[in-house]
C-alpha cells in the first residue's frame, strides 16, 4: 500500500503527532495553565527533549517526516489561522488602533535588524527574533522561517526569547496596572496590551486578569498584529531577494548587488483569503471552532517537529546576544508602546 520512502515519512509524522497529543494533554495541567503556556511552547520542549535524548536511537528515516511537519504542516496551519479573524473586527477598533499596530511591528522589526547588526549577530536570527517579537511570538517566528530560511536551531532560539519575555510581560503588565503605574484608562490598556505583548497567548492571560473591557480589545488589537504577518513576510522576501555579495576580480573586492530568487510566501495570502471568506460569516460557528482547534493543532505539530530538530549544542552556540536584542526588543515594546498608546489613542 505504502512505498518504503512513503512508510518511513509516516512513520516521522506519526511521531510528532503523538508528540503534539501528549502536548495538549501536559497543556491542560493546572500549573500549565497558570503559566498560560499554550499547547504550541509545550509541543517545542517536547520536541528539544526528544532531540536530546532519543533522537540518536531512532531511524535518520523518520527525519523526512518531522521535516514535513516543520514546513507544509506548519503553512497550512498559518493559513487555517485566519479562520480567528474578520475584516469588520479591524474596522471596528477603529484607525488609531491600526496605526498604533502598524508603527509598532515597522519601528520593532527595524530597530531587531539595526540593533542585531550592532551586536553582530546572525541576520537569520536577528531578524526571527524582531519578527517573532514585532507581530505575534512563536506563529510569526514560525512563519518567517521559510522565507528566512534559516537553519533549525535558529528559529527554535527566536521562539524561546520571545516566550521567555512574553510570558514574564503576562504577569507583569496586571501588576503595575493594578498598582497605577499605567495611566491608562481601560480602552486604552486593552489597546496597549494587544499592541506590545508577544503571543495571543500572552494578551489573553493578562487581559482576562485584567478584565473583560481590556480583555476583549486587547485581543482584537493583537489579531491586527497578526493580519500584518501577511504583507511583512511579503516585503521581507523581496528584501531579502537583493543581498550584497562579494565578487572576486583580479586584486580587487568588488560588491555588487545581485537580485536572487523571490520566495512568494503563498500561504501568507491565503491566510488573507480566508480571513476575507471568514468575513463573511458564512460557515456555522461549531465549524468554525472545529477549524481553529485543528489549526492549533497543526501549529502545535509544527512547533514539536520543530524542537526536534534542535540539539541544545546549537543554543551555546547562539550565546546570549539572541536574549540581550530580545530584551533591548522588549523595553522598547514596554516604553515605546506605552508612548504611543498616550499620544495616539
Amino acid at each position: 500500500m505504502f512505498s518504503e520512502k512513503q512508510g518511513n515519512v509516516l512513520h516521522g509524522i506519526l511521531l510528532i503527532v503523538l508528540f503534539s497529543f501528549s502536548a495538549f494533554y501536559i497543556a491542560e495541567f493546572q500549573f500549565i495553565k497558570n503559566l498560560s503556556l499554550s499547547p504550541l511552547i509545550v509541543g517545542i520542549i517536547l520536541g528539544m527533549l526528544y532531540a536530546n535524548s532519543l533522537r540518536n536511537r531512532l531511524p535518520e528515516t523518520w527525519v523526512p517526516g518531522i521535516k514535513f511537519c516543520s514546513k507544509q504542516v506548519l503553512r497550512a496551519g498559518i493559513v487555517l489561522y485566519g479562520f480567528r479573524l474578520t475584516f469588520q473586527s479591524v474596522i471596528a477598533i477603529g484607525a488609531s488602533a491600526i496605526l498604533i499596530d502598524v508603527i509598532i511591528v515597522t519601528c520593532t522589526i527595524l530597530l531587531g535588524f539595526l540593533v542585531g547588526k550592532l551586536l553582530k549577530m546572525d541576520n537569520d536570527l536577528a531578524l526571527l527574533t524582531a519578527t517573532g517579537s514585532a507581530i505575534c511570538g512563536a506563529a510569526a517566528v514560525l512563519g518567517a522561517e521559510p522565507v528566512v530560511k534559516s537553519e533549525p536551531h535558529k528559529t527554535a532560539v527566536a521562539v524561546s526569547t520571545v516566550v521567555i519575555f512574553g510570558t514574564l510581560s503576562m504577569f507583569i503588565y496586571p501588576i503595575l496596572y493594578r498598582a497605577g503605574v499605567f495611566d491608562l484608562t481601560p480602552e486604552q490598556m486593552g489597546l496597549y496590551t494587544g499592541s506590545t505583548l508577544h503571543e495571543v497567548a500572552h494578551v489573553v492571560g493578562a487581559g482576562n486578569a485584567m478584565g473583560k473591557e481590556i480583555s476583549d480589545s486587547a485581543i482584537i488589537v493583537k489579531m491586527i498584529r497578526v493580519m500584518l504577518l501577511a504583507p511583512v513576510l511579503l516585503i521581507m522576501s523581496f528584501a531579502l531577494a537583493r543581498r550584497a555579495v562579494k565578487a572576486v576580480k583580479g586584486d580587487k573586492n568588488t560588491t555588487v548587488t545581485q537580485r536572487g530568487k523571490i520566495t512568494i510566501p503563498w500561504f501568507a495570502f491565503g491566510f488573507l483569503a480566508v480571513i476575507g471568506f471568514n468575513s463573511f460569516d458564512w460557515l456555522p460557528v461549531p465549524v468554525v471552532d472545529g477549524i481553529n482547534s485543528l489549526d492549533t493543532f497543526m501549529l502545535t505539530m509544527a512547533m514539536t517537529a520543530l524542537g526536534a530538530e534542535t540539539n541544545f549544542e546549537k543554543f551555546k552556540q547562539a550565546g546570549a546576544k539572541p536574549f540581550l536584542l530580545a530584551a533591548i526588543l522588549y523595553i522598547w515594546l514596554l516604553g515605546g508602546g506605552y508612548l504611543l498608546v498616550k499620544w495616539l489613542a
